[in-house]
């Protein structure tokens, strides 16, 4: 154990002592003026919506409508395409992949944002991509950044987005169940069977 054995009641016991024999306050008025002495020192920067003013707001929300107009209609027509290639499981991943690139890029290009990419000669060689995504931005980064034929492992859940989770069932890309270890394990197997 890394507190000697002590519990949790014991060690705030201890702490609790050394406040009132070192400053005569209780741990309680300490943390209270320390809160106190934080709360006035910071300025309050809850109380502005931006900087830069309601205009660039006003286009930040225009441009992010925009962004997802673009993917519903893209995906709309990736679903009817991806229906007419059920019987066909590698062409289907593909075909998402190339949708993943044309939505990918048009909303970098709708939003503005500038995308450093380095890295770029290793991309046409087998790897295996794994990615922390922030924001739904990042997975439509991901798909226009990786090589065609990648096959994307998303939690089973992801059917139940609008329009993108039929897409990606169709698309052929692997689901795991994150409650069942051996079964996630299975899942992945899938591909070798292509």
């Amino acid at each position: 154990m890394e507190n000697g054995g002590t519990s949790s009641f014991m060690r705030t016991r201890r702490l609790e002592s050394y406040f009132n024999a070192s400053t005569g306050l209780s741990v309680k008025e300490t943390v209270k003026s320390s809160v106190k002495e934080e709360l006035e020192l910071k300025p309050r920067t809850d109380l502005y919506a931006d900087s830069d003013g309601w205009a660039s707001v006003l286009i930040s929300w225009i441009k992010i409508f925009i962004c997802f107009v673009t993917m519903m209609f893209t995906t709309f027509v990736w679903a009817l395409i991806m229906l007419m290639l059920l019987p066909w499981p590698y062409e289907r991943i593909r075909q998402g992949n190339i949708w993943g690139h044309l939505t990918g890029r048009l909303m970098i290009w709708i939003l503005g944002n500038p995308i450093k990419i380095e890295g770029a000669e290793f991309s046409n060689k087998r790897a295996i991509y794994i990615s922390n995504h922030a924001s739904p931005l990042d997975v439509f980064l991901i798909m226009w950044l990786t090589p065609t034929g990648t096959v994307g492992i998303a939690k089973k859940e992801i059917i139940w987005y609008p329009l993108f989770g039929q897409l990606y069932v169709l698309a052929n890309h692997l689901r795991i169940d994150r409650s069942n270890p051996t079964a996630a394990i299975e899942s992945m197997k899938e591909p070798e069977q292509w």
